[in-house]
């Protein structure tokens, strides 16, 4: 079995234990070396998670001849330069969503793959997961029969750093680093998983609002889409809604009854048909990106395949630059 033997760029709060642990948990996989501009970030985390390398330069890292595969976990304007440089040095990516700022930056990184032949994957690990696999056999099975419409709604308060931003302002909250603002760092995910349930969205237009003026990017977002099937969507997302009005939920509309679903609470599945209501728990694991770590590994050691690649994110790019009105 090839060993796959990991360097991260990026050692931040995502790698802590959404994603880092799971490196470790699959055969034949380990964490090599791990890399942040800050000194003291990158010693800190090689020494607590027993990583026996760490760099304060990206070059140096990919460039480590015991390293064979990169992970990038940075913001997401600095994904297409660390996936580039690792693919021309012939080590495979996997990239924290979405997978950059910008659809012109995916198209770049998907060119860069094709010319070397060295894959890239994205991290939408929600695919993968036990409660989202649940979501799409009901779907398959045909329980709420054809397909009418999908609508996603979305709405949190404002948090508490968002009323300090104009003087420290958060890199979610600069669209030169993550593209916009929470849309571009929320959205991604909703996005993916309905265009992974049910085809590539083919048309969309956004009307987009900065309503309470807690920062400089759109705090509220309005959509439609279309679905190269024909099915139509709509979506909804507010970040600065009062708390009586949070909300996170995906709602299927078929023809014999009705789905819905949270894509960040992982509250009950519900499902409605004629036969009556049922509510659904389903449980997930303690690392969240390990049911896609895995399979990106197996698929890097040739006895596996991953689904989630740079080809298949870069439609929520193209989704989300249509909706914000970037082209």
């Amino acid at each position: 079995m090839k060993e796959i033997s990991w360097g991260f760029i990026g050692c931040g709060e995502v790698t802590e234990k959404k994603s880092g642990p799971a490196f470790n948990e699959v055969p034949g996989s380990h964490v090599e070396a791990v890399m942040s501009r800050t000194v003291g970030k990158a010693q800190s985390y090689a020494e607590r998670h027993k990583i026996k390398k760490w760099y304060t330069d990206p070059q140096e890292l990919i460039n480590d001849s015991e390293v064979n595969a990169i992970y990038i976990a940075t913001p997401p304007s600095s994904h297409a330069t660390f996936a580039i440089m690792a693919m021309r040095a012939g080590k495979p990516v996997y990239v924290e969503k979405p997978l950059a700022a910008s659809y012109d930056d995916c198209m770049r990184i998907n060119r860069v793959s094709e010319q070397t032949g060295v894959p890239c994957f994205v991290a939408y690990y929600r695919r993968y997961l036990p409660y989202f696999m649940r979501v799409k056999e009901i779907i398959k099975r045909g329980d709420i029969g054809n397909i009418i419409n999908i609508q996603i709604r979305f709405s949190v308060p404002p948090r508490d750093l968002d009323y300090n931003s104009h003087s420290a302002l958060p890199w979610r909250l600069q669209p030169d680093v993550a593209g916009g603002g929470y849309f571009y760092d929320l959205a991604p995910h909703q996005l993916d998983l309905i265009q992974d349930l049910f085809g590539v969205i083919i048309r969309a237009h956004g009307y987009c609002a900065n309503r309470a003026h807690l920062y400089n990017v759109e705090d509220t977002v309005s959509a439609v889409f279309e679905f190269d099937s024909g099915v139509v969507g709509s979506g909804s997302w507010c970040f600065i809604g009062h708390q009586s009005a949070k909300e996170d939920k995906v709602e299927v509309i078929g023809d014999k009854g009705m789905l819905s679903f949270s894509v960040y609470n992982y509250d009950p599945i519900q499902l409605v048909t004629s036969e009556g209501s049922v509510s659904i728990n389903v449980e997930n694991p303690n690392y969240v990106q390990l049911p896609i770590i895995k399979t990106v590994i197996e698929d890097l050691q040739g006895i596996g395949s991953c689904s989630s690649t740079s080809v298949s994110a870069t439609p929520v790019n193209w989704v989300m630059d249509r909706i914000l009105g970037k082209f």
